[in-house]
């Protein structure tokens, strides 16, 4: 994972290809590539934005989508945010996600992606989940609550009217749907 050292938002804002794919945060003062995603990766969280946004009207969830959460700005795999949060015009989320969702690849940070998981809890993130397919775990944070791992049949707590979702459930997202 390419890494290197900034000192501001500002700064990082203003850089060229801070969009390109795969995209770089800003985590911790670090300007962070994210890693490109695999096949499993990329249908978990395609199918997983899909069963979301079938399901609430009061929520959309959005892969990638950058959010500016001083002096980070993260760029969640999944969003989730209420609908009268979204920019009427196109650009980033101003604020955290109302829910977060991050998917562990192999060679990715889990201190890093902790890191912008607590640092959005602490500015307005009311749900978050941290996926690991290797694992077949998701680790989930819900207000001031520690984390806790789920897996099998645990049903994952969310936002919005979704029917329950267990572990087992996301995991098979990985598949062809």
């Amino acid at each position: 994972m390419k890494s290197l050292t900034t000192t501001a938002l500002a700064e990082f804002l203003s850089q060229p290809n801070i969009e390109a794919n795969p995209a770089w945060e800003l985590i911790n003062g670090r300007v962070i590539q994210k890693p490109m995603p695999t096949l499993f990766h990329s249908r978990l969280q395609r199918n997983l934005v899909n069963y979301i946004n079938s399901h609430t009207e009061e929520f959309e969830a959005v892969q990638e989508l950058r959010c500016l959460v001083p002096p980070f700005s993260p760029v969640p795999d999944i969003s989730v945010v209420a609908l009268y949060r979204l920019p009427e015009e196109d650009g980033p989320l101003d604020g955290a996600p109302d829910w977060l969702i991050e998917i562990r690849s192999p060679d990715q940070s889990t201190l890093d992606l902790q890191s912008k998981i607590l640092h959005c809890l602490s500015n307005g993130t009311k749900l978050a989940w941290l996926i690991d397919p290797a694992r077949q775990q998701i680790w989930v944070w819900q207000g001031d609550d520690l984390p806790r791992v789920c897996s099998g049949a645990d049903t994952l707590p969310h936002l919005g009217e979704l029917p329950s979702l267990t572990v087992n459930a996301v995991m098979a997202m990985t598949r062809r749907q």
